[in-house]
């Protein structure tokens, strides 16, 4: 157990699985008193109930379900010190294929739903002496993948608005900042990762030798979270072991790979 966020009041939308359970059991093992919020209610109960925290519903889309969840919080513990959201949708889908009704769930959760969720933050934080608000974008929004068109557009904009907002909300002492992991097995890309081929490829051209894990993400949220970042805002984090310096794997990478692993193919 430790202190690093004592005495902090913290919500995690999308803290009962993936980025956000690592979250939560990380907040709440340095102290801080975490609200668990998501759209599935009932997990996120469970996930509250062994971590010794408050479960709320919140639905990222619904703009009166954020201000519910800031309401909540803030008549239950007078603040809010630390807000992000994991809330996240992909549908891999090339731009010849893209249509109103594939972009318009991902738009809505990634972009429109983060937007929601920074002003209604960042407001209550302002309104309350500062805070930490901590965006979640992708390493796919700094480096073109195929069939990833809208999920990226979507992320590169919240790195955009992070940076407005920090100027923003810098002079109410609200800092700003935004996580872009690289491809880290979760529920929502857990398809990706029965694809042996790819994943060790992406495996041997990450310099750290490793795929990423949700405890990678849950430490650096950590860190813009506590005190130890407080002259730190506008900035993109990017946790991926180093694989942004190098090039994506290729076509000719995977039938190199194939022909020296061909249990991978299995």
């Amino acid at each position: 157990m430790g202190t690093r966020l004592q005495d902090k009041v913290a919500i995690v939308v999308g803290g009962a699985t993936g980025f956000g359970l690592a979250t939560v059991k990380r907040f709440s093992d340095e102290g801080a008193t975490v609200i668990v919020a998501g759209r599935r209610l009932e997990l996120a109960e469970e996930v509250a109930a062994a971590h010794d925290a408050t479960a709320a519903r919140c639905d990222v889309t619904d703009d009166q379900s954020i201000v519910d969840l800031v309401d909540l919080t803030l008549e239950r513990h007078g603040t809010i010190d630390v807000a992000l959201s994991y809330a996240g949708f992909q549908h891999a889908v090339s731009l010849r294929d893209l249509t109103p009704e594939i972009m318009a769930p991902m738009v809505d959760v990634q972009f429109n739903g983060a937007m929601y969720f920074m002003r209604h933050m960042g407001n209550a934080m302002a309104a309350t002496g500062g805070g930490s608000l901590i965006n979640i974008s992708s390493t796919t929004a700094h480096r073109p993948v195929a069939g990833h068109i809208a999920y990226a557009a979507s992320k590169a904009g919240i790195e955009y608005a992070t940076r407005v907002a920090a100027l923003e909300y810098g002079p109410d002492q609200v800092r700003v900042n935004c996580i872009a992991p690289h491809l880290i097995e979760t529920e929502m890309t857990k398809d990706i990762f029965t694809m042996k081929l790819p994943i060790e490829a992406i495996r041997q051209q990450t310099p750290m030798g490793r795929m990423g894990t949700p405890d990678d993400i849950a430490n650096c949220a950590l860190f813009l979270a506590s005190d130890e970042a407080n002259y730190i805002s506008g900035q993109v984090i990017v946790v991926d072991g180093a694989n942004s310096t190098q090039k994506l794997p290729t076509e000719t990478d995977y039938a190199q790979l194939a022909q020296l692993r061909p249990d991978l193919l299995e």
